[in-house]
């Protein structure tokens, strides 16, 4: 079990860089988180959701995603609240002090998902969450210590150097944990590394002497790791290129599956440009794209509180182009109801953007399915659809955006064909849509080839671990 100092110190990465490992010896690998909290979710094969890092170590390992390698996920839908998924399904919505007595009967979700990827695998990495040294929240535990003493799983320790002070959050590690619980560290890693690694020989030292964990590894910083799907917020804020054409997200308090961004990032001729609150829109855009929500009806109010609503009218009266993904396509409609109190109060209705002339229904029955067809001008597409609602009008039914292999037709399109709006996650990592987007924009077009470049960088990763980290020893603590 890989745990943390902390929140975003590389634990997700580097699971997913230890599956490729091992994996590429021929080993039967499994991923496995017992709890997560993130709104940047995947879809699996076994039409559950869980978080997209689970999913990404699951591609390293060679294996599609299950329900079983991320049991519980949380998904906040307020500052205090989460919805919370248990073997994919959604199974109610909690605040954060009632949640903690939930977690006893979670546990015994998250160890039966734990055994049966046990039954499968030669190996399973595991992934801890926040930081193995919260000890306010040790009682009752699933994420860190109470989940590797239950399941006795050794664990290895890992502190970000990059951001200062990885001696004392580790010895400090040591120092709060209660002696059953550090006993079952057996070893620390120094991640994110810049420089000669020389300089920091005595810092090893003095970790694995005041803590009697052995080092098992200082690994320089690798910069592609930040070009790897992401689910954490920080993931959504990292630099893209510099192109001719721009892009504009606004970026609100709950979005969602930010990744739908990234094939975007790597493509020459645009520039994503991510909108803060208290700024406009960029009146140079040739797209705005209103991404996903995981409450979408206040991040459409937090939008008016900005000013963008009257921004999107003046960007499409220039003749820009809107694409609203999932959430972004619901606000783009003249209404979003919620008769059942999905996002708040139950017959709550609100008032849409008005670009596109559909309504959407906020419905219990959540979507998720991975989906293939071909958009309106006959291009191939291929992704996923994750949302709850059901949206239907006019434009819907005079020109949908796409016709799916299901059956279904998805998405919308208005009258001048300026405004879009789809279900379908995923869209611009299938080269095919990605392109004809670019050509849409008169965006310089590229030979990339999103997923091959994702599996490239996961096997120089491989490549860069195996290097710096004593893996041998690694694979034998796993062993006992």
């Amino acid at each position: 079990m890989v745990q943390g100092t902390g929140s975003n110190v590389g634990k997700s990465l580097l699971v997913a860089g230890l599956c490729r490992v091992f994996a590429r010896k021929g080993l039967k690998v499994r991923p496995f988180k017992p709890q997560n909290m993130s709104n940047n979710a995947a879809v699996t094969a076994d039409g559950g959701e869980i978080g997209r890092a689970q999913a990404l170590q699951a591609r390293a390992a060679g294996v599609a995603p299950s329900v079983h390698m991320n049991p519980v996920l949380l998904k906040p839908q307020s500052e205090i609240g989460s919805q919370v998924v248990v073997q994919g399904r959604v199974v109610g919505t909690a605040k954060a002090r009632e949640y903690q007595s939930w977690k006893p009967r979670l546990m015994q979700a998250v160890l039966d998902s734990f055994s049966r990827l046990s039954d499968e695998a030669d190996l399973v990495l595991v992934e801890g969450a926040g930081s193995a040294s919260e000890v306010n929240l040790r009682a009752g535990d699933i994420a860190n210590m109470g989940f590797a003493r239950a399941a006795n799983v050794p664990v290895v320790l890992v502190g970000d150097i990059d951001r200062g002070g990885v001696i004392a959050s580790l010895v400090g590690t040591k120092a709060v944990l209660d002696a059953a619980d550090a006993a079952m560290i057996r070893g620390f890693i120094v991640n994110r590394f810049r420089g000669d690694p020389a300089l920091f020989d005595s810092g090893m030292q003095f970790v694995a002497e005041r803590t009697g964990w052995p080092a098992l590894g200082l690994v320089p910083h690798f910069a592609d790791a930040a070009r790897l799907p992401a689910e954490d917020g920080l993931g959504l804020r990292r630099e893209g290129r510099k192109g001719s054409v721009v892009i504009a997200v606004p970026v609100t308090p709950w979005i969602s599956n930010f990744d739908d961004l990234d094939p975007l990032r790597e493509e020459p001729g645009v520039e994503v440009v991510l909108v803060e609150p208290g700024e406009p829109l960029p009146a140079d855009a040739a797209l705005v794209l209103l991404p996903g929500s995981k409450t979408t009806i206040n991040d459409l109010l937090f939008i008016r509180r900005q000013g963008w609503d009257t921004d999107l009218k003046a960007h499409v009266r220039r003749g820009g182009r809107v694409l609203g993904l999932c959430g972004g396509y619901q606000m783009l409609g003249q209404r979003i109801d919620d008769p059942f109190g999905i996002e708040g109060e139950a017959g709550r209705s609100i008032e849409g953007l008005g670009l596109l002339d559909v309504a959407t229904t906020l419905t219990a029955k959540k979507r998720l399915e991975a989906v293939a067809g071909t958009s309106v001008d006959g291009v191939p597409l291929s992704g996923y659809e994750m949302h709850i609602g059901e949206t239907t009008g006019p434009d819907a039914l005079r020109q949908p955006f796409a016709q799916l292999a299901n059956g279904h037709a998805d998405g919308a399109i208005s009258a001048n064909g300026r405004v879009v709006g789809t279900y379908v996650h995923g869209l611009f990592a299938d080269d095919r849509q990605r392109s004809r987007w670019l050509k849409l924009l008169e965006a310089e077009t590229s030979d990339l080839a999103y997923e091959t470049l994702v599996d490239d960088i996961l096997d120089r990763f491989a490549v860069h671990l195996e290097t710096h980290l004593d893996c041998e020893r690694l694979f034998a603590l796993s062993a006992g």
